[in-house]
């Protein structure tokens, strides 16, 4: 059940938050985090059904506080609202929904582009972490340039059938719901032949085969589509609005891909980079000690720059381009403190006792897992934060273009019919 939030105070916001969490979360939680004590909050994290916490956290609107509370799954919350809100959660070490991807990028994408019909529908799932959802727009030949993609789809009455490969599709293996991105009309120019369509990805005529790792992990997935059919209205925008579409997309995704509670985000091995400092407290290396000092700096500067993008937000703004300034940050942040991380480890850095760890493990923050596999699979997994979400070299063409006003880089393509446009295969 939604909290009713409307024309409450900051203070009277943080109240009503808290008084949920006291009688939602277990007895003894709140106090155990107000005192700091990690050990407690982990065992009473071993005794709560996150399937359950995921739904009620989602129902009463917490999961999703900027959205619309009409759809069963938000509070109709301003970002500056919604601030108070999170501190208090962030404060009480909530468990958060892995449906990062639905919740960061499709469902600001649904309330921006959908239908009363699909927002009703989706919306709630989505945010109860019942309905998992994938992004389906990156192919072999079109990571970079995607409005290059040649997935094809072709109108057949109220359907269309859709007959393409996608690649590096995360969590596709255990999505229900995919933003699909493809090509209707061949005969204009690349950025003008897109349509948007959200896919079951149960159906017929759609194959998902893993991708593993170097984490041993296999969260990415390649996506197969042979004759799958999709409805006519369930087409986001206009026939030939996909790109438009595709960059509400892409916009949230390098605000949640760089803001607090992502996934690479100010993160070692999924927590906070005062973990890394409290687990090093001691030490007296002075080497050392000014590497922890430079990280805890760089977050900093981070968040700063997450909270400027927030007041734009906040004045009635959408995400814009500057949410790449920060994914940029980010990416190579996370890689640097990562390698930091594992190099204080010594020894146990390379050398370490566990075993892999499942995404709710690692998103969910299972108590469960070994500290020095936290450790070693940070380190891993931040290799690809340079080229997920778009590239370090694509944030910068971004940031020159659309930030700084620099010219555009010489496309030859960009007028052209895509079906004249030569490619390689």
């Amino acid at each position: 059940m939604a909290v009713d939030t409307r024309a409450e105070s900051p203070e009277q916001l943080r109240d009503a938050t808290l008084v949920w969490l006291r009688e939602q979360l277990p007895a003894g939680w709140v106090e155990a985090a107000d005192r700091g004590d990690a050990d407690a909050l982990a065992s009473l994290r071993a005794g709560l059904d996150y399937d359950d916490w995921c739904v009620r956290f989602g129902e009463a609107g917490y999961a999703t506080p900027t959205w619309p509370a009409e759809y069963g799954a938000g509070l109709s919350l301003t970002p500056g609202e919604a601030k108070h809100v999170n501190d208090v959660l962030n404060h009480y070490k909530v468990p958060r929904p892995y449906n990062i991807i639905g919740i960061g990028m499709g469902g600001p994408t649904l309330i921006a582009w959908g239908t009363e019909e699909m927002k009703h529908r989706l919306l709630k799932p989505l945010a109860c972490n019942q309905e998992i959802w994938c992004q389906l727009f990156s192919e072999p030949v079109a990571g970079s340039d995607v409005a290059g993609l040649a997935t094809r789809a072709v109108r057949d009455g109220d359907e269309w059938v859709v007959n393409g490969q996608k690649v590096w599709t995360t969590v596709a293996h255990i999505s229900r719901w995919g933003m699909l991105l493809c090509r209707t009309n061949p005969d204009v120019p690349k950025h003008a032949g897109l349509s948007y369509f959200v896919v079951d990805m149960h159906q017929p005529g759609v194959e998902v085969r893993p991708l593993v790792q170097i984490t041993g992990d296999a969260e990415f997935n390649e996506v197969f589509f042979t004759d799958a059919r999709v409805r006519n209205d369930w087409m986001l925008g206009r026939e030939g609005d996909g790109w438009k579409v595709a960059i509400t997309t892409l916009m949230n995704e390098r605000v949640s891909l760089s803001g607090a509670g992502s996934i690479g985000g100010d993160a070692v091995g999924g927590s906070p980079v005062q973990r890394l400092l409290e687990r090093h407290r001691g030490i007296a290396d002075p080497l050392a000690r000014q590497q922890l000092a430079q990280a805890y700096i760089e977050s900093r500067l981070i968040r700063l720059n997450n909270e400027r993008a927030a007041a734009k937000r906040k004045s009635g703004g959408e995400a814009g381009p500057e949410g790449s300034i920060t994914k940029l940050q980010q990416a190579e942040f996370n890689q640097r403190l990562q390698k930091l991380a594992i190099d204080l480890e010594g020894a146990t850095g390379v050398a370490w006792e566990g075993r892999n760890l499942s995404l709710t493990e690692r998103v969910g923050r299972a108590p469960q897992v070994e500290e020095d596999a936290l450790v070693a699979f940070g380190f891993l997994r931040a290799q690809a934060n340079t080229i997920e979400g778009g590239t370090s070299d694509i944030m910068r063409n971004i940031l020159g273009e659309r930030v700084l006003g620099l010219p555009k880089e010489p496309d030859a393509s960009r007028e052209m019919a895509w079906k004249d446009v030569p490619r390689s295969g």
